[in-house]
């Protein structure tokens, strides 16, 4: 008699104790891959011809926020093939900047570099001399043992490898069967393992993939490569196309919560090496990176100024601000560099920041309004997020238009001021005596 192995491994499910509620436990399902014939393109939610419909079923899961969270950077990767390639000096300006805004704590953990030419390879060896170690270099390379020799004959630890999930890669773009495709990456992951690198495999395209019939079976196989050569194996789950939402009880394979969960839950993958990476195609990036961290994931990848594939990425300041948000302390970071790194790209590299892009853009903080300006004579507060001079050298300012009023006058003579004097607090303390002065 044949006995089918799965089947007794699901008859002869282990009972564990849950050291978060110390409850016995036993997993109600087994994931095996579900190797289909014809691809799963979720039509029902993915009517190409229509707005893409969400869905919910009301199946809510918990918040599990990781102790340590972080932020990773793909502004050289992503961000650089969206745009006219950086040079050598810019690279490593940037990194610079990355190593100094990240703090002593290294909240800026990682950035990742292509190593295709010989410019990207003497980027990545000109920021290795700095010494530094945050944010740790790694690369995205090609799945191929070639590739895979230049990583570790470079001196890097980590790589990423793109491993396509969604049925409209698997059988659109590569031609293959979930099976074919499932054996495929796994070899390509072993061969990496073998010259004892660390792999981190981008699940490309996870917001429109069947996630318990093909990504939990797959991560399965992967933590099990993982315990085999006692290397970290990393799980990157990239919404791609932008589909991911964050509000509870929304259907996979669009819920973010519901991905994380089924990651660390189902598939076994620790928070450490779990990170997610957004698009902004439906303007949910930053939330939905957000949510990756409330709900397990350790890593956030980003892109400098949102700088990245069509829409672009999870904008890295932004994630500098949702971190301290949710952690109560900047644990370090120097906000100062964002407004340092805004103005570099101004005036050096010649990439304009739209003027009213939160944080950096020339007006995120300017006021035209005649009773905001009033307000802000008052008080700072009332108008302005926090204390911008402090946290991003950016003082609150004025501009004066025909809705400005006298109170917009005023404190538009009062930026004048500060722009002579340099003395912002002195001339908001002594408002009229400042002005005079002027005059």
């Amino acid at each position: 008699m044949v006995v089918d192995d799965n089947n007794s491994n699901f008859l002869n499910r282990p009972v564990t104790l849950n050291s978060k509620n110390n409850l016995l436990e036993i997993e109600e399902h087994m994931y095996i891959l579900d190797d289909v014939e014809k691809p799963n393109v979720f039509r029902n939610m993915f009517p190409y011809s229509e707005v893409p419909k969400i869905p919910f079923n009301d199946r809510i899961v918990p918040h599990n926020m990781p102790k340590d969270i972080w932020i990773t950077d793909t502004t050289f990767r992503d961000g650089q093939q969206s745009r006219t390639p950086y040079s050598t000096d810019q690279i490593v300006h940037i990194y610079d900047a990355f190593h100094r805004l990240g703090g002593p704590k290294g909240i800026i953990r990682q950035c990742e570099f292509f190593l295709y030419s010989k410019k990207d390879r003497d980027a990545v060896y000109k920021c290795m001399e700095k010494g530094y170690k945050f944010p740790e270099i790694t690369s995205w390379i090609r799945a191929s043992k070639k590739d895979f020799e230049l990583v570790k004959e470079i001196g890097l630890k980590e790589t990423g490898i793109l491993v396509s999930c969604s049925d409209y890669h698997i059988f659109y773009k590569m031609k293959m069967t979930r099976k074919q495709a499932l054996e495929h990456y796994l070899g390509v992951v072993r061969e990496c393992l073998e010259t004892g690198i660390s792999p981190r495999c981008h699940l490309e395209d996870i917001t429109r993939s069947d996630i318990y019939g093909f990504v939990i079976p797959f991560c399965l196989e992967l933590m099990k490569l993982k315990d085999e050569y006692g290397i970290p194996v990393k799980i990157r789950a990239c919404d791609t196309m932008g589909y991911g939402v964050n509000f509870p009880g929304a259907v996979i394979p669009r819920s973010v919560p519901g991905i994380i969960y089924g990651l660390k839950e189902h598939a076994g993958v620790p928070s450490e090496l779990l990170e997610w990476h957004g698009h902004n195609d439906f303007y949910k990036a930053v939330n939905n990176s957000t949510t990756a961290w409330l709900y397990g994931a350790s890593a956030v990848n980003s892109a400098l100024f949102g700088i990245g594939e069509r829409t672009g990425n999870t904008p890295l300041e932004a994630m500098v601000f949702e971190y301290a948000q949710l952690r109560g302390t900047l644990d370090g970071m120097d906000t100062t560099v964002i407004t340092e790194l805004a103005e570099y790209y101004e005036k050096e590299i010649g990439y304009h920041i739209p003027e009213r892009t939160p944080f950096v853009g020339k007006n995120f903080n300017v006021t035209r309004a005649g009773i905001h300006a009033d307000g802000l004579l008052k008080n700072e507060e009332i108008y302005n997020i926090f204390d911008t001079d402090k946290l991003l050298n950016r003082p609150v300012l004025v501009a004066v238009s025909n809705t400005s009023g006298l109170a917009g006058l005023s404190r538009f003579l009062m930026t004048v001021m500060f722009l002579i004097t340099g003395k912002f607090r002195a001339v908001l303390s002594e408002p009229t005596a400042s002005i005079q002065t002027l005059i």
